[in-house]
């Protein structure tokens, strides 16, 4: 007797234990759920250079099914020159927009109108629910999209129990005769064919327990079902078990519950599943590996047809619906995209970016909702042009395929967003981000802030100084000789107009241009542009011996594109928490980094790097009417490859080379710069109108003696100056009869 009294005291202190770990985990916060991070809404407006095969692409990405008459959220219809689609509901930072029905026509090159049934006017604009791009998850992690129980489509909850436990609604927990049943199924068959738990004990072991298989640990699993039921209601165990159930694998990642498996499955809510695909989650249930659809489909359509047989027995479904569900293939997403992260360079920049804000484990487990830049139209054509270009290089070039890398930033001019970011030619690819993270010799991309630096003395140097192309030779501190040479390393040019020596790149007039101006004051203005602190002000910085990400290099030519104003690039636009409250909202952040009249001159130069500089190949994909300012870069032995450049709305920097560091034999203008035009024609591209600052003067004068053009000068060029020191006497060209020849004419139609 004292020996059953000690052991009913000890398996009710058991039980009481149980009960205070079910009530404490299960009443709190049940799951530790990672931020799930969208793309910037795709926003649609009268004027809007886009087209309707453009926004059918768009709305695929999105998932979006395009369907003969669009009548439910997440389908659209093509007719002739008007797409018609149904939104979804969606909640963003500043509050939810409910679903709409949308006719969007198009003339005249872009949106005319879009039109609402109901509404008296076109709609001035509207946003599209964001993709999906990502979460932010610890590296072996569980990830869900919690759905409440309301969200859940009757057929899948109603499925689930059929399937899975169809007293679920009269037993406690435990199911004797469903123990029995499966008891009598297991002899039968002579192996384990069939298991006797529900729905309450699948849930416990899930969230409480492991997987061993063992007698202990199903008493324990019983007991905690039960206790489960005497605590919570039937629609609460259904809710967590909806979200909590295994069912994919996806790398690292953990699928679970249906809310995030639609996505993973399917790329759409659950709201939108029909029969075939509802069956087919219900049926990975029972074994999400053994009947993976993407790795077994035959095995995943044989169980899905078994459950879509269940569902029209018990009239879940109707006769139609399952003879058409059964004809209907897997329609399972290829998977490329669809999973924990589309686009890990990116979200990479996200996850750090956040952390000033917020802690690690609070990204991990507090389903904050994020909101980034990130535009995934843009986001492909970076993708494709680098995956191409690098192809077609190596092709062209006889190289090993794969033998090159690189690595892309493109950002917005007025604000520093950041619409698309590879971190290598595989843009799925989530190892080493060499946006971020490879810093190599940036080149001659440094020379714009040597110029910028001498424009800045405007009593000492204008865009028509005459700098010397001569060979040059310096002492270092050390002991060591630095002597500079130019691209074709024996050529020298004598003397050069300033704008020139950096429209070609010339290497001796920039290195000379950099002592006068001194290494302590290009570093400096380097600083300025967007560095966080200085480069090392050697002589050889003026010709690029520093080595940057380019990230990096993106935000001094950030400063360049938008007038000298800094806006620190982002990532991010706005943070909620898991419920859509507001937590952070990263507004525009601006500060006047380089003096814009320096700027404007410096830009104007670059403008000539495109036009009959080292950049004129942008012209061979682009329209030659955009203007276009950038400047090429390679380093020493044809290991980097740069090229940087901007119109008047984006801004970008492509980086080719090796991870190796062996050398490519590639230029900036023949490795990165294909790249850039390829990606800069596949998102567009406006044409570089800068504002001309009041302290800038644009004055006629004549080329060769950089005077005011007088009467019969025949080479004449448009300059801007700083105005206080705009040349005020006339060049005595009045008898010049030399048309300046063919050079001369090329330089006026350019001008």
């Amino acid at each position: 007797m004292l020996l059953l009294a000690l052991g009913i005291a000890a398996g009710s202190l058991y039980v009481l234990h149980l009960d205070r770990e079910i009530r404490e985990r299960f009443a709190g916060v049940r799951w530790a759920v990672p931020s799930k991070v969208f793309a910037a809404p795709m926003e649609l407006y009268p004027g809007l250079d886009i087209g309707p095969d453009a926004l059918a692409d768009e709305l695929d990405r999105l998932g979006y099914r395009k369907v003969g008459e669009a009548r439910n959220p997440g389908t659209y219809a093509r007719s002739g020159s008007s797409v018609q689609l149904v939104s979804r509901p969606f909640r963003y930072w500043d509050g939810e927009v409910p679903s709409r029905r949308l006719f969007i026509r198009f003339g005249g090159g872009g949106i005319r109108e879009i039109v609402e049934p109901g509404v008296n006017s076109s709609h001035a604009l509207v946003r599209i629910d964001p993709l999906a791009i990502g979460s932010i998850h610890a590296a072996r992690a569980e990830d869900r999209l919690l759905l409440k129980r309301d969200e859940v489509p009757d057929l899948l909850a109603r499925g689930v129990i059929l399937v899975e436990d169809r007293h679920f609604y009269k037993h406690h927990g435990v199911s004797i005769r469903g123990i029995g049943r499966a008891l009598v199924a297991n002899i039968r068959a002579g192996r384990v064919v069939q298991g006797g738990s529900t729905i309450t004990q699948q849930l416990v072991r899930n969230f409480f327990l492991t997987l061993d298989q063992n007698l202990q640990r199903k008493i324990k699993e019983a007991v905690m079902a039960l206790l489960l039921e005497l605590h919570y209601d039937k629609e609460a165990i259904l809710e967590a078990y909806i979200n909590e159930i295994f069912l994919g694998q996806d790398g690292s990642r953990a699928v679970h519950g249906f809310g995030l498996a639609s996505v993973f499955y399917f790329n759409k809510p659950v709201a939108e599943l029909n029969a075939a695909e509802t069956a087919l989650l219900v049926s990975l249930a029972k074994g999400a590996s053994y009947y993976n659809p993407r790795r077994h489909p035959e095995r995943a359509r044989e169980r899905r047809d078994l459950v879509l047989g269940i569902f029209a027995d018990n009239g879940l479904i109707d006769e139609a619906t399952h003879e058409a569900a059964v004809a209907s293939p897997l329609g399972v997403a290829s998977g490329d995209g669809v999973g924990a992260v589309r686009y890990p360079a990116f979200i990479e920049l996200v996850r750090r970016q956040l952390q000033a804000d917020y802690r690690e484990e609070d990204l991990q487990s507090e389903g904050l909702r994020v909101f980034t830049t990130l535009v995934p139209r843009a986001q492909a054509g970076l993708e494709r042009s680098i995956g191409g270009g690098l192809d077609e290089i190596e092709r062209g070039r006889g190289m090993e395929a794969d033998t090159l890398e690189a690595a892309g930033i493109v950002a917005r001019t007025e604000s520093g967003e950041i619409i698309a970011l590879a971190g290598g030619r595989d843009g799925r690819y989530r190892g080493f981000n060499r946006a971020l993270d490879a810093r190599r010799p940036i080149g001659s991309l440094a020379k714009p802030f040597v110029y910028h630096t001498a424009l800045s003395a405007p009593e000492r140097f204008n865009l028509l100084s005459m700098l010397e192309d001569e060979p040059l030779r310096i002492e270092m501190p050390n002991g060591s000789i630095w002597e500079p040479r130019n691209y074709d390393a024996d050529a020298v040019h004598g003397d050069v107009r300033l704008y020139e020596a950096l429209a070609k790149s010339y290497n001796l007039a920039t290195a000379r241009l950099g002592l006068a101006v001194t290494p302590e004051a290009v570093a400096d203005t380097m600083r300025r542009a967007g560095l966080e602190e200085a480069p090392a002000a050697l002589p050889s910085l003026a010709l690029g011996a520093v080595d940057l990400s380019p990230l990096q290099v993106a935000q001094m030519y950030a400063t360049l594109a938008s007038g000298g104003y800094r806006y620190p690039l982002t990532a991010i636009r706005e943070v909620t928490d898991a419920e859509g409250a507001p937590l952070t909202r990263y507004g525009l952040r601006v500060e006047r980094g380089l003096d814009e009249g320096p700027t404007f001159l410096t830009n104007w130069a670059l403008e000539r790097v495109t036009l009959f500089g080292t950049g004129q190949g942008v012209y061979r994909r682009l329209d030659p009417g955009t203007r276009i300012a950038g400047k090429t870069g390679t380093t020493d032995g044809f290991r980097d490859a740069w090229f940087a450049g901007f119109g008047s709305d984006r801004v970008g920097v492509i980086w080719v080379g090796r991870d190796d560091n062996k050398p490519t034999g590639l230029t900036g203008a023949s490795g990165a710069l294909p790249l850039w035009s390829a990606t800069m024609e596949r998102i567009g591209l406006r044409s570089y109108e800068p504002y001309v600052p009041e302290s800038v003067a644009e004055v006629q004068v004549d080329r060769e003696s950089g005077m005011l053009a007088g009467e019969g000068c025949t080479q004449v060029i448009v300059v801007p100056y700083i105005a206080e020191f705009a040349p005020g006497d006339k060049a005595p060209c009045a008898d010049e009869g030399d048309a300046g020849g063919i050079r001369g004419w090329f330089e006026r139609l350019w001008q």
